[in-house]
This record gives C-alpha cells, structure tokens and sequence, in this order.
C-alpha cells in the first residue's frame, strides 16, 4: 500500500513527504514540476505528471496500490487568478475532478486536501472557525471552495471519505535544514524579508500602515510548515480510522504583524535593511487569524513551532545554505 502525494514537490508537499516517510509509510510523489523542485523529493517515488492528463494519473494507479490521496497540486497565485481565471479553474478544478475520477476507477475513496483560509474572504470577526461563511473575494480562493463542496457531494454520492485543510499562512523550513521554501516567483512575506536581510533585494516594502491594528500593518497567522506536516499525518490516520468527510482550520491563533515579522527576522539575522512603507493593496484584510480548536480535539494536533523567530530562524537556516 502507498501513499499518493500530488504536488509532492512542492514546498508543502515535499514537508509532507519527508513525515510520511519517517512514520514508515510508502510514499509515491506526482508532480508536474511546473513550481516543484525534484530536487525536494528525497523520499519515496518520484513519477512527473499533470492531473490534466488522466492517462498519467491511471499509470500511477496501476503500478501502486494506493491506499490515500494527498493533494496539493494547485496554482495559488491570488494576482495571477484574477487575471487568467480560466487557468486557475482548469487546473484547480477540472484537475481534482480527473484525480477523482481516477480514485473511484481504482478504489481509493481516501484524500486530503490542501485548501486555504482565502475560502473565507474578509472575515466579519477573528479568530476564524470552520463554520463562518465563505466568500472568497479571489478566483483562487473560490476554486478552493469548489473543490471542497465537490467532496461534499462525492461523499454523499461515493462514499468519499475526505479531510480538507484550511492552511492559514505556512511558513518556515524544516529544522533538520533538508527542505525549505523556493517559489518563483516568491510572494510570501518571511522569504522576501529575508531576501532584504541577505542583501538578495534592496528593501522590504509593508503595504499599509494604517490599518485598525496595534502597528498599522496587517496580522496574519504564520502555522510552520513541520506543525502542517504534523496535521497531515493525523488527518490520514483520522480516515485510516474511518473518519468521515470534515474540515480544519490549521493556524497558530496567534497573531503577527507585517512589522513584527520585519523586526523579527532583523533579531534572528543580526542584519538591518530599508523598510519601505507603502500604500495598501486591493483586497489586504486588516487581521487573519483562525481558530485551531477543532483539529486540537478531533485529531489530537498541536502546533509547537508556535513562536515568530522560532519560525524565523528555521527558514533563515534553510534560506543560507538553499539547494533549490
């Protein structure tokens, strides 16, 4: 029996793969390598190809008898799916359906998914917990959200078993310094802080310094990538267990601002570098911050890499001695 991880290659999923792989499970990664690195899958199989094909997805599914489905293979560029729509539904979308097609084929009713707090817009209050309504105010987002009801539907129909997870923002690097973040191109706020650190950019622009918060600048919830490794390996053995279909929340509830995180990496590095204060970005909530409570008492998970520099440190490990 094996583990599929689609979008393995990835900056969670390749987290995900090294966990899984330490619990002593088979591992069989399927990434398109479009932002993937190969270089990430150090454990386990590694097989290149696109849900949009489900000729090389049933390859898989002949070769291994898969016992669960990982799924993190999605475009997650906010900017880019209000501009090219049609690509973030196609992919996001059309994509899980032809994975899912595939799983029912072969008998695999198991899978996680890799969602978001964006399913959730702009929140009316914070902490956010899993039954306040869901307006993304993003395509991507909205394609988030259309998976998640289509697994509503496919376990009503099917007999799915699913879990889905609302990430809040993933941050850090593993600690053991094997796996790290590397977009391209790069969006998330601690790499590009840390870019200015090591002299990479000239300067780390904050988006907004008149929000209703203690310093002016956004809060978001930063969630280590270990801690979402954790949660997945829980929500798998919560189906292994014959867990139905349910949704997470998966944050640290704590809040830190854009300004913390500046001065948190400026203490971690030891290095200064300009910050440029600029105008607000369309569509920026002041405060995101989600409540963990019930992955705590359903899957036993607690977050423990809960502490900014803590989190700081460990990327700004990896992002020095970066293989890819």
């Amino acid at each position: 029996m094996a583990i599929l991880i689609c979008g393995g290659a990835g900056y969670i999923g390749s987290h995900i793969n090294k966990q899984l792989y330490y619990e002593g499970y088979e591992t069989v990664v399927f990434d398109s390598l479009i932002y993937g690195h190969k270089e990430a899958v150090k454990w386990g199989t590694f097989i290149k190809g696109d849900l949009a094909n489900i000729d090389e997805i049933e390859e898989v599914f002949k070769r291994y008898k898969i016992e669960a489905v990982y799924h993190f293979a999605a475009f997650a560029y906010v900017g880019e799916s209000v501009e090219e729509p049609e690509k973030y539904y196609y992919n996001n979308v059309v994509n899980t359906l032809n994975l899912l097609r595939v799983m029912r084929k072969y008998g695999c009713n198991k899978i996680i998914f890799s969602s978001t707090c964006a399913t959730y817009g702009e929140p009316e209050k914070v902490p956010i917990v899993e039954n306040m309504p869901q307006n993304p105010i993003n395509p991507y987002g909205m394609t988030k959200l259309t998976v998640e009801r289509i697994f509503r539907d496919y376990k009503k129909a099917y007999g799915l078993q699913f879990v889905v997870l609302r990430y809040f923002n993933a941050a850090g690097a593993d600690p053991e310094g094997e796996l790290g973040e590397s977009h391209d191109p790069e969006t998330h706020l601690i790499p590009l802080v840390l870019d200015a650190a090591s002299g990479k950019r000239s300067d780390i622009k904050v988006f907004g310094t008149d929000y209703d918060t203690p310093d002016g600048s956004c809060i978001r919830d930063y969630i280590h990538v270990m801690d979402l490794a954790d949660a997945h390996v829980r929500a798998l053995r919560y189906l292994e267990k014959g867990g139905e279909g349910d949704f997470f929340n998966l944050g640290n509830t704590i809040g830190t601002s854009v300004l913390e995180v500046v001065e948190s990496v400026k203490r971690v590095t030891g290095k200064d570098f300009p910050v440029t204060m600029t105008e607000r970005r369309p569509g920026d909530p002041a405060k995101l911050v989600g409540s963990s409570e019930k992955a705590k008492s359903v899957l036993g998970w607690e977050p423990i890499y809960g502490d900014i520099d803590t989190i700081v440190t460990h990327a700004w490990n990896w992002h020095e001695h970066a293989m890819f």
